[in-house]
This record gives structure tokens, C-alpha cells and sequence, in this order.
């Protein structure tokens, strides 16, 4: 009996002492975030992350330091976060450019559905077929007809082979049925750059990347490859319209490794959401030329689902190999 009453004695505070203890613990974040992006600085996922990291900088008094890894079409962030500790203060920015690359280049020792749990999607983005000034071609059209008179002369650069840009020219050739050579760069800054000093006569660029060197007439936006145009280019008209089935998109999602703590990534996924859906920050993204979702972790990780399913086909049918 008196072991029975020593033990309780010794449980009773114990059991007490563990909300006391929960409840004094500092609250996340308690210091600065590591959000890792795997393009170049100067690439839409690094204004995007950039904006973002501002935003989230004045909600918690604790910095979000952006962290370019480019390479191999981002696998080279994804295998750095999967190195860092999942608590929360190391993320990693998702884009349709990792899921492509997963889908051409072998033995990636990584799963992306597995080993990264959803956050949010911010937005979703076309890209741009940019071409120098001086090319000839004014529309698809002629764009399509200079090609097939000149097969394997016209080159396109790109932020990497296996990258989205990648996959966007080469679905533009293969529905179109022209031969165009790809120029990969280690980024789409250094790809634009090529654009502008007739390097390669075009690229694929990512709207946010882009826009700035359009409105400047340092190349000619020639089409967007959304289904619809782009809010902040509206003459500018879409692949599909010359191209029928023609469509590829970007996209900015936030990830972290799998096994941050559920509370950690349910309050990270809401302070993102709410942003997006400030008047204010949402005006930020719209002006880069995003089309905002602010999406829940559940809805992002059906999008992550959807969206393997369908670049794992147009990979497939568009015969892109880089094995």
C-alpha cells in the first residue's frame, strides 16, 4: 500500500507537470526558416519565394532565408532538404520542374509523394515563348512554317534538360511536327540572357521571369502555352490557339520533409493561405502574374497526384529521354 501511494504520488505530478511543460515551450518558428528552391536566382520560383519570404517575415518576426540550388532541373534541392532535419525549419519549393525531371532522369533516390508532405500551393503561371526581336517569325504560324523550313536551325534554350521549358519545346515540336534544337542553361536568367544576345533564337520562360524583359521589348512575347491568356499579357495569344491541345504550366507549392511535425505544417499551410488571400500580398503575386489558389494541404496533395498522372503521360508521349 505504501508503494501503491509512493507511486501515485510520484505519477500525479508527473502527469500534470507534462501540459505545464508543452505549454512553456517557445512557439514555432524560433528562428530562421531555410526555404530552398532548386532554380537560379532571377527564376520565377525565386521572386516568388522572395515575396513570400517578406510576407511571412512580418508575421512571425523570424526570417525565411531563400536558398538557390539549382541543377539537374531541381533534384539537387530535393536531396539537400531530404538531408536537413524534419522540424520544420527547412522547406523546399515544388514546381511541375521536379515532377518533370522525375519522370526523365533515372535513379532518382527519392519519392516525391513520399518523402515530402504537402504545405500549400500558391498559384499556378504560364510560361512565355519568347523569341529574339529579330526573328522573322511574328506569330506561330510563321514561327511553325520557319521552322519547317529551316529543320534543326531554330534552338530554344531552356533551364536544364528534364526542365518544364524543356518539355514545352519539345511538345511544341512534336505536335507541330518541326525540328528544333535545345540549348540547356543552368537556369532560365541565363536562358533569357541567351534569348536577348541571339545565343538561341527563343525559350520558354516562366511569366514572373519574363515579364519585365517583355514590357521592355528585349524579346517579343510570341504566345503564352496556357489554355487561356495571361491577365497581364492579353494580346498576346496562346499556343493552343494556333496548336490545338497544346497546353503546359507552371506552378509555386510549398513542401517540407516528411515527419515535420503535423501542428508545424498545419500552421505554416494557414499563415500561406491567409497571405494568398490578402488583398494586398495576392495584388504582389498577381502583378508577377500568378493565378492564386492558396490552397489547404489536402487540396495540395490531390493536386501533387493529378498533376505526376499527367506530366508522367505528355513525358511519355512526347518522347523526351535524357537516360
Amino acid at each position: 500500500m505504501r508503494t501503491l501511494k509512493l507511486l501515485t504520488a510520484i505519477a500525479i505530478p508527473a502527469v500534470l507537470a507534462v501540459p505545464a511543460a508543452h505549454a512553456a515551450q517557445p512557439g514555432y518558428p524560433e528562428k530562421p526558416i531555410r526555404f530552398v528552391i532548386g532554380s537560379a536566382p532571377g527564376s520565377g520560383p525565386d521572386i516568388i519565394a522572395r515575396v513570400l519570404a517578406e510576407r511571412l517575415y512580418g508575421a512571425w518576426g523570424q526570417r525565411v532565408v531563400v536558398d538557390s540550388r539549382p541543377g539537374v532541373a531541381g533534384i539537387l534541392s530535393a536531396d539537400l532538404v531530404l538531408r536537413s532535419a524534419p522540424d520544420g525549419y527547412t522547406w523546399m519549393m515544388l514546381t511541375s520542374q521536379l515532377l518533370v525531371a522525375t519522370a526523365v532522369y533515372p535513379n532518382v533516390k527519392f519519392n516525391l509523394g513520399k518523402d515530402f508532405a504537402s504545405i500549400s500551393l500558391i498559384g499556378t503561371v504560364p510560361f512565355v515563348l519568347a523569341v529574339n526581336p529579330e526573328l522573322p517569325a511574328k506569330s506561330i504560324r510563321e514561327l511553325i512554317e520557319l521552322a519547317k523550313k529551316t529543320p534543326g536551325a531554330l534552338q530554344y534554350g531552356s533551364a536544364g534538360t528534364g526542365a518544364t521549358e524543356h518539355l514545352s519545346g519539345v511538345l511544341f515540336t512534336r505536335l507541330t511536327g518541326t525540328n528544333m534544337l535545345h540549348v540547356p542553361y543552368k537556369g532560365i536568367a541565363e536562358a533569357l540572357a541567351a534569348t536577348m544576345g541571339k545565343e538561341v533564337h527563343l525559350t520558354y520562360a516562366v511569366l514572373p521571369a519574363a515579364l519585365s524583359i517583355v514590357k521592355s521589348g528585349r524579346v517579343r512575347a510570341l504566345a503564352v502555352t496556357s489554355l487561356k491568356r495571361a491577365a497581364l499579357l492579353p494580346d498576346v495569344p496562346t499556343i493552343s490557339e494556333t496548336v490545338p491541345g497544346y497546353q503546359t504550366h507552371g506552378w509555386y507549392s510549398v513542401v517540407a520533409p516528411t515527419g515535420t511535425p503535423p501542428a508545424v505544417l498545419a500552421k505554416v499551410s494557414a499563415e500561406v493561405v491567409k497571405a494568398v488571400k490578402e488583398p494586398q500580398f495576392g495584388e504582389q503575386l498577381k502583378a508577377l502574374g500568378l493565378d492564386l489558389v492558396g490552397s489547404s494541404r489536402a487540396e495540395l496533395d490531390a493536386f501533387r497526384r493529378d498533376q505526376t498522372k499527367r506530366i508522367n503521360e505528355i513525358v511519355k508521349a512526347s518522347g523526351v529521354d535524357v537516360k
